[in-house]
């Protein structure tokens, strides 16, 4: 999930137009309709196949925070990390091991706020195998400043006493956030460093007017920090720039003509290549233009606001000259702000990109600052409708290398030659954009689509012409289990195995436990393919994709597979821990009447039953509760008696999204922990909607400065479902239960239309044992508001569909249709109502027939009388029920409007 995490990030089919301009940059439009310009947008159908990228991994699991890396002429890779440390991988033994340390400041004293500064950045000198010069951009522990400086690897160590301090500037480092720091070297040999604009997101505390996460612009005396137009506005200041000077032999440093001041222009500094930043985390230089990319991480309102301004955008961008690209006063395709006084809530007007003007008393600098820049690629939260291909969610924008094949190394096909890289850190995809001769835009395809990334930090061409990736790792702060180095190849003759999926029928098991695994792969090349299954310490063979094996001593056991072709080519599975010695309990809440509906007035009565296979069931560790929700389908799949598997379902949607980044099960990271959130929530009522809300909506101040974003694009019920997830990680034993094991739910006098769903949960944890974790189980029953509004019901034929201003209803047909519930228990349902909200003229009979439009007929009607009498159907099961109507006589064009469908109890 995308938060403001400066040091990685703050606040993680075309349209018929793109992005194109003739002159300084993007801004005027391409149209893509063209003939001429389809030539060179539609030259895909050569795309070399995803399935030849595959990633090699170099290390894994023992890297804590990495920032950046640098490839040496001999294939050593050298890593720095946030925390001070430096590591060298060493090719030829294919080891890790430390090369050094500096002294960072990478953790503040104040409560609750986290620090993003430290060891930010780090590049090789372009001489650097002659020199051995590196250089690293920093924060001194002793001295509050971001430093650049030159050192020296020698015998593989970076030693403080070879230091070289090329410049600094003063950086306040008690409130968070945006530190950039990336250093890239073009190909004049100038060196660019990225700064940022070390201003806070975040809203001010104990005010009535804040920020909300729009740009910072509070000028109020005291609240400098709340202020960007003092850093990345301000011409006289190095903060939220892109700076760019060339280092001397002996540590000093010019600045090169053509940056945004001339030195000796009052008011500015010389260094400013680029000016505007709020975090350009990664920077790239195009080795053969010149040009300068690089990723701008933006702001976190979701949303465009009359009082103050653009929504937030994250951003990729190209300077092919200096200039100003707009932050703290625009954003994103040069979208405006609107000044905002923080002393009254009221705005003035939206600032101008043509004239830019910093009038900030907290400014040192110009007032008149020059034009404004658009962004070259831009996207908020939600679907981009310029750049539909990057997705929505969470965002991190980084930019890779332009890639350029290199004599006698050219790994990968000439397909790529001279297309820029682009890459995010949250979604975690890598994108190829082609680009016109003079650097515009023209489209964007997926890289190595197929290759998983754990939010990847940096990205480098090598030496060998092969891509080099570092990982960071989902999880903030912290030593990542998947964080790493990788190298990416393509492969022209043989592909590896490709790996989808690794299930265990049982997960957890008495002595002795016997276990089947089994495996979902296949091989691009037809081979023949042999699986090593890594069971604990134990590796088993088979040529089948399945194995069983029987646990003999108790313990928690990880389980994984290696699938190999028949040229050893492999790749493996993810890693399942199962338990032997204690088995999962069972949970089921056995329901009185129907199981589909719950009737206005009437109890509803249940039972919740636990066995515990070994194990006397512990009755206080029974979690019971029950909440009205909405937005289940009626359309049947969500409805009725659910078992333990739907929470399931939640812990797999949340794998799928950014989610994981910012939060973990039981472990801190940027957000809250999962169980944190379970625990606080489980007494409320509408837990579900809750959090449901703040994942689709975004949420900030409920658990500290950091804001955790918006998914506008997730579905309600799949956020539900995450909810679900969520709420079941600490119940049983953990929380008082709300509901006695055995009872009744009194439901509403009424139901109405836009009534919700009862859902009935029981989880039950037993106590675990000796080296073994305690199992939970949980069951959902999930009983509908018997009355259904037309806006529900899509399984039609014949009917169509009227939209009054959000009040929906069902035109009924010319002739004859049907409307189809699917899974609906019929016991105790005496009939069937309908509720008319227009009528027609013309009749039409009824007839309910259930498991198939002409199946077993079980009620008629003759006319539209708003009930429908119903057979006693009592076999307990779920049944499709089709509602089928017939028109006596030809229609008139005023047709009845089907509101709602009552089912009516005896």
């Amino acid at each position: 999930m995308k938060t403001s995490f400066a040091l990685l990030i703050s606040g993680i089919a075309f349209t018929a137009l793109i992005p194109f301009n003739q002159t300084s940059g993007p801004g005027t439009w391409l149209n893509r309709n063209s003939p001429a310009n389809k030539s060179k947008i539609n030259n895909r159908i050569d795309t070399p196949d995803q399935d030849r990228f595959v990633k090699v991994q170099l290390v894994h699991g023992q890297l804590t925070e990495p920032t950046e890396l640098a490839v040496l002429p001999n294939l050593d890779i050298l890593v720095s990390q946030r925390r001070g440390e430096f590591l060298i991988y060493k090719n030829a033994t294919k080891t890790l091991k430390d090369a050094g340390k500096l002294e960072v400041y990478s953790k503040t004293s104040v409560p609750n706020v986290n620090a993003e500064e430290g060891l930010l950045g780090m590049a090789l000198d372009p001489n650097f195998a002659k020199n051995q010069y590196v250089y690293a951009f920093y924060s001194p522990i002793s001295k509050s400043v971001n430093r650049l400086s030159r050192f020296k690897l020698l015998n593989d160590k970076i030693t403080t006493e070879s230091e070289k301090v090329i410049l600094e500037f003063y950086s306040q480092r008690e409130i968070c956030c945006h530190t950039g720091g990336s250093i890239a070297f073009g190909p004049e040999g100038y060196l660019y460093v990225s700064t940022g604009d070390n201003s806070t997101p975040f809203d001010a505390p104990n005010t009535p007017y804040v920020n909300k996460g729009y740009a910072p612009l509070d000028n109020r005396p005291g609240f400098e920090q709340y202020d960007a137009r003092r850093s990345a506005g301000n011409t006289n200041d190095l903060r939220g720039k892109i700076l760019r000077i060339k280092v001397n032999e002996d540590g000093s440093y010019t600045t090169p003509d053509g940056n945004l001041f001339p030195k000796g222009t009052p008011k500015t500094k010389p260094e400013i290549y680029v000016m505007g930043n709020r975090n350009p985390y990664r920077i790239s230089v195009d080795q053969k233009t010149g040009f300068l990319y690089w990723g701008e991480v933006g702001p976190d309102a979701n949303a465009d606001d009359d009082l103050r301004g653009s929504r937030g955008y994250d951003e990729m961008n190209q300077a092919r000259k200096a200039g100003y690209f707009g932050w703290p006063l625009f954003i994103g395709n040069n979208y405006p702000y609107k000044a905002y006084d923080f002393t009254n809530g009221t705005n003035g007007a939206a600032f101008d990109p043509a004239k830019p003007i910093n009038n900030s008393p907290n400014n040192t600098g110009l007032t008149e600052l020059p034009q404004a820049n658009p962004a070259f690629i831009y996207y908020p939260y939600a679907e981009s409708k310029e750049f539909p291909e990057v997705g929505a969610g969470g965002r991190t924008a980084m930019t890779g290398p332009v890639y350029y094949t290199k004599p006698g190394a050219s790994p990968y096909p000439a397909y790529y030659n001279g297309k820029l890289l682009i890459y995010e850190w949250i979604r975690g995809w890598v994108k190829a954009v082609t680009m016109a001769p003079n650097g515009d835009y023209l489209s964007m395809e997926p890289f190595m689509e197929n290759v998983p990334l754990a939010a990847p930090i940096d990205m480098e061409q090598g030496p060998d012409g092969k891509l080099y990736i570092l990982e960071y790792g989902k999880g903030w702060f912290a030593k990542n289990p998947d964080a790493g180095i990788a190298r990416i190849d393509y492969l022209e003759g043989n592909r590896p195995p490709v790996v989808k999926n690794l299930t265990i029928e049982n997960t957890s098991g008495l002595l002795p436990y016997k276990m089947t695994a089994k495996v979902e792969a296949s091989d691009p090349d037809k081979d023949a393919l042999t699986y090593v299954w890594k069971l604990g310490a134990i590796l088993k063979t088979t040529t089948t994709p399945q194995v069983q094996h029987t646990f003999t001593k108790a313990g928690q056991y990880s389980v994984s597979v290696t699938v190999m072709d028949k040229s050893r080519a492999s790749s493996k599975s993810q890693t399942i821990v199962v338990s032997a010695g204690n088995a999962q309990p069972s949970v089921n809440i056995a329901l009185s009447g129907n199981k589909s509906f719950w009737f206005p007035g009437n109890p509803v009565s249940y039972n919740v039953q636990v066995s515990d296979k070994g194990a006397v069931v512990n009755k206080s560790r029974i979690y019971v509760s029950s909440s009205f929700t909405e937005g289940l389908d009626m359309a049947g799949a969500q409805l009725g008696h659910q078992q333990a598997a739907q929470t399931l379902v939640g812990q797999a949607l949340m794998a799928k999204s950014d989610c994981s980044t910012c939060h973990k099960v039981d472990t801190k990271s940027i957000g809250p922990m999962f169980k944190q959130v379970s625990s606080k929530y489980q007494t409320k009522s509408n837990a579900v909607e809750y959090i449901a809300g703040k994942v689709i909506k975004g949420s900030s101040g409920v658990w500290g400065e950091v804001p955790m974003p918006a998914h506008p694009t997730m579905k309600e019920s799949e956020a539900k479902q995450i909810a679900e997830w969520i709420l079941s990680l600490s119940a049983g034993g953990n929380s008082t239960p709300t509901l006695p094991a055995v009872g009744k739910i009194t439901t509403p006098a009424e139901a109405k239309a836009t009534a919700p769903v009862l859902n009935i949960k029981a989880t039950y944890t037993d106590m675990g044992g000796v080296g073994l974790k305690p199992l939970s189980d949980t069951y959902v029953a999930n009983l509908r508001s018997s009355v259904i509004d037309a806006r529900d019901l899509k399984d039609l034929s014949g009917f169509a569909r009227k939209d009054n201003k959000g009040d929906i209803s069902l035109i009924f047909p010319e002739k004859e249709g049907w409307i189809k519930l699917k899974s609906i228990d019929l016991t105790g349902i005496a009939a069937i109502g309908t509720s008319i909200q227009k009528s027609g003229d013309i009749n039409y009979t009824f007839e309910i027939r259930i498991d198939s439009e002409n199946g077993t007929q079980v009620g008629k009607a003759d006319k539209v009388s708003g009930r429908i009498d119903i057979s006693p159907v009592t076999d307990g099961k779920f049944h499709d029920v089709f509602i089928k109507v017939k028109a006596d006589q030809p229609a008139s064009k005023e047709r009845h409007a089907l509101k709602t469908l009552i089912f009516l109890s005896n």
